[in-house]
């Protein structure tokens, strides 16, 4: 801080600059370190189960609603095009037989529907499928 006299008065600069930077400096560190999840915008209550595992969330994740609402990823699709969507899908470097695909749908999806996904999925390719639920409380 510099202090200054004209005719006797005291004058007080502040810089500002340094504060600036350490806020810059927080914004970012905390704009790189937030992990950000690639989930549909639909809220679904997923069936309860006590014996359930952990998964990865990699590969692809295919959400059913109750409302009839089906989602690839983060896109929303009909399930006469859930087909051509997972064909289309880049696995990169694996197999489409060892790929991932995650199904949630809500506890009142019927398990007509479900059973319709499943053969939708295994009749382009797929054949690792998991049902993602929720732990028993």
């Amino acid at each position: 801080m510099k202090l200054r006299t004209r005719r006797g008065h005291v004058q007080a600069n502040v810089d500002m600059t340094p504060m600036i930077d350490i806020v810059f400096q927080l914004i970012l560190f905390f704009l790189v370190s937030t992990t950000f999840a690639v989930l549909p915008g639909i809220k679904l209550n997923l069936p309860q189960s006590r014996t359930s595992e952990g998964t990865s969330v990699e590969g692809i994740t295919i959400s059913a609603s109750k409302d009839g609402l089906l989602f690839f990823n983060d896109k929303e699709v009909l399930l006469e095009n859930l087909g051509a969507e997972l064909i289309a899908f880049d696995t990169g470097d694996t197999d489409k037989l060892q790929f991932p695909v995650s199904l949630e749908a809500d506890s009142e999806v019927t398990n007509g529907t479900i059973v319709s996904i499943f053969d939708v999925i295994r009749e382009s390719g797929y054949s690792v499928i998991n049902l993602r639920t929720a732990t028993e409380k």
